[in-house]
């Protein structure tokens, strides 16, 4: 059975909750400067990068190096991935109206009230989430086939999300297509392949952790709360309110599965 250095871990996990409140900040101090509190979106791929990177130079002599560079180049591939595609789609656009209702609300200043619900919070998530790419970085025995299937995993969801937002803003940059629903390509087995493609992409992140089953135990929280986050949260739950009402939404939703990709019934 492999090792784990849970005393490095506990000392590395500061490093990591320093570098996901340093990309916060930075973004935080962008967003006031330009008026728009959207551009937090495109912080939480670059939280997790930077998380990973910081813990890749925390356990250097610790972990295992090949698992270290996997975990790390795997985490990085994802989240810059992601970080640029938002850039790309919200540019020109206004403020996010999610982030515009809420702040609608905000009992004094809007950015001090969007620092505490938004940035602290997202901040305190990708650590949180983060926790099996830390973990794996502290492994001291080499990788078994718990790391060869997590990375399999890590890339079938890769696929369905880099493919599924592909194939939606294509889609969309076509005006004929303009108030109609999207059911081609991936979106005909789930009305959500790019949250489908996160849940895989985390789940076989936590997968190279058990290396140290002991370790992966402790982290299990993490892989958890970002299905409960993609499906119940933020993701998929929202997304779908916001569409409830749109002409062949309801028929859509009929045929097609609503998160696990299935064939159209």
């Amino acid at each position: 059975m492999n090792g784990f250095a849970w005393a490095a871990f506990a000392v590395g996990l500061a490093w990591s909750a320093g570098a996901a409140l340093a990309v916060m900040l930075m973004t935080f101090a962008v967003a006031v400067r330009k008026g728009l509190h959207r551009i937090v979106d495109v912080a939480w791929g670059l939280g997790f990068t930077a998380v990973a990177a910081v813990t890749f130079a925390a356990s250097a002599g610790t972990g295992d190096p090949g698992r270290r560079i996997l975990v790390t180049v795997l985490t990085a591939v994802w989240g810059l991935r992601l970080a640029r595609h938002i850039a790309r789609r919200g540019r020109g656009h206004g403020e996010d109206p999610r982030y515009e209702e809420m702040l609608a609300k905000a009992p004094g200043s809007r950015n001090l009230y969007a620092l505490r619900i938004v940035y602290l919070l997202q901040g305190a998530l990708v650590w949180l989430v983060s926790l099996p790419v830390q973990a794996a970085q502290y492994i001291t025995g080499p990788m078994t086939a718990w790391a060869a299937a997590g990375a399999c995993l890590w890339a079938a969801g890769l696929f369905f999300e880099a493919v599924g937002d592909a194939q939606l803003a294509r889609f969309k940059a076509d005006p004929e297509n303009k108030g109609r629903i999207m059911d081609r390509g991936l979106w005909r087995y789930t009305r959500h392949p790019n949250y489908f493609g996160d849940f895989c992409v985390w789940w076989g992140l936590f997968l190279i952790a058990c290396d140290a089953p002991a370790a992966a135990a402790a982290v299990l929280v993490s892989p958890v709360v970002m299905s409960l986050l993609l499906t119940k949260g933020s993701g998929k739950r929202l997304l779908e309110r916001h569409m409830a009402e749109r002409p062949g939404y309801a028929a859509y939703a009929a045929r097609t599965s609503g998160f696990f990709p299935l064939p159209p019934r």
